[in-house]
């Protein structure tokens, strides 16, 4: 029999590109590993933007820190070197999933988002960016809520001491214990409303950010298509930075509500609108902004070295698969 003849006008329909399938337990390691060597770096500035953060100023115009400097300096003569890493333990601790949930959790939900020809509108960037941040304040919540009380906790000490008092030293498990013991698991998500208007907005904008200034530098030389470790870096720093002044009165207001010890003299907030409501009458809008310079250099390093350790692939490595 011949061949059925096809018209002459006729051509091939072009493959269909396919999509990737999605490694999960790779990009799972990889968030942890790049949380971990982030939160290392940059804990000191960490605890002293908490600090700053949480001080409130006197009737008089009277402060425990003038500046970031000034408190970098006196809690380092207070406590010495290891006075800069209180609540680092817990922080490694459960940064490894929260750094893991949300970087996953982004790439997972850009993957799902993608058009079949490719494409990820900047609405999809940003709903993919939002829904991460969301799922990370499962962990981030009761995480911020112990580290805030361990890095405090030498501010109003101190405090105390001034006042002729003195302040028990509580570790983070005595804490997480008496906090379960008194309110349930619950109690471990004080502030969590705070946590997710943070973490939400942080995520909608620094992802679409960062994923626009890294396609913006060279190509790495493998065929791989991806951006050579750099430029992964700097775009970390720039949408880290960014997006981390644009939400520091979100975490201002968090990092109140979160302390559970205030010092002598200090305010009990209620809620996020009441928080928000005596800050402005008590501080002015420039409260908003504390340890915002501080927060920036604590983001940018942290993203910036978190999104390298992330595209470097190295649990891939570990695992001995192939980098998608």
């Amino acid at each position: 029999m011949s061949a059925v003849s096809q018209p002459q006008n006729y051509e091939p329909p072009l493959p269909q590109p396919q999509q990737q399938q999605f490694a999960l337990l790779p990009k799972i390691i990889n968030g942890g590993i790049a949380g971990i060597i982030g939160v290392t770096c940059v804990f000191p500035l960490d605890l002293v933007k908490t600090r700053l953060q949480n001080q409130q100023i006197g009737p008089n115009g009277e402060r425990m820190y003038n500046s970031m400097f000034d408190c970098f300096r006196k809690t380092y003569r207070a406590e010495g070197y290891f006075g800069m890493y209180r609540g680092s333990g817990v922080n490694i601790l459960l940064i490894t999933p929260e750094k893991a949930i949300k970087l996953t959790a982004n790439d997972y939900f850009r993957h799902k988002l993608t058009t079949k020809d490719g494409k990820l509108p900047m609405s999809s960037q940003m709903l993919a960016g939002g829904l991460a941040g969301a799922f990370q304040i499962i962990v981030t919540t009761p995480m911020e809520l112990l580290k805030i009380q361990m890095q405090d906790a030498g501010r109003v000490a101190a405090a105390a001491k001034l006042a002729g008092k003195t302040m028990e030293k509580v570790s983070a498990t005595q804490l997480a214990t008496q906090l379960i013991k008194e309110k349930g698991i619950f109690g471990l998500y004080k502030g969590i409303g705070a946590t997710g208007l943070r973490d939400v907005t942080f995520s909608v904008i620094y992802f679409p950010l960062f994923a626009t200034l890294n396609d913006l530098g060279p190509r790495r030389k493998d065929g791989s298509g991806e951006a050579v470790f750099w430029c992964s870096f700097l775009a970390g720093l720039a949408a880290g930075s960014t997006a981390a002044l644009a939400v520091n009165p979100f975490d201002v207001v968090k990092t109140r509500l979160q302390a559970i010890k205030k010092a002598d003299g200090e305010k009990e907030f209620k809620g996020i609108s009441d928080c928000i409501t005596k800050t402005l009458k008590h501080e002015g809008p420039t409260a908003f902004f504390k340890g915002g310079l501080c927060r920036m250099i604590v983001i940018a390093p942290l993203f910036g070295i978190a999104q390298t350790v992330y595209y470097l692939g190295v649990a891939e490595g570990l695992l001995g698969v192939q980098k998608k």
